[in-house]
């Protein structure tokens, strides 16, 4: 696992931090990785397994639509994309 320092935290800064820590029982160090975490995987990120299941009843798809990829002959996986 990555560790990351912080250099040059305000003293204020800090004092918030312990404090916010300690109202939801977490140590310093547990706040500021729940506080990172927040900033950079919030909640409202587009999820593409969702979103794309959501447009499949959207548009009405049915596991029936599917069954024509079960009667295709070539079962090989497709070849990688390759960028050269």
């Amino acid at each position: 696992m990555a560790m990351l320092t912080v250099r040059n935290l305000p003293d204020d800064v800090h004092r918030a931090l312990r404090v916010r820590a300690a109202q939801h029982g977490h140590s310093t160090e547990a706040e500021v990785r729940e506080i990172l975490a927040a900033a950079v995987k919030p909640e409202s990120r587009v999820r593409l397994g969702e979103a794309l299941a959501a447009l499949g009843r959207k548009i009405g798809l049915t596991n029936e639509d599917f069954e024509v990829f079960d009667q295709v002959e070539d079962k090989a996986p497709a070849e990688p994309l390759r960028f050269e």
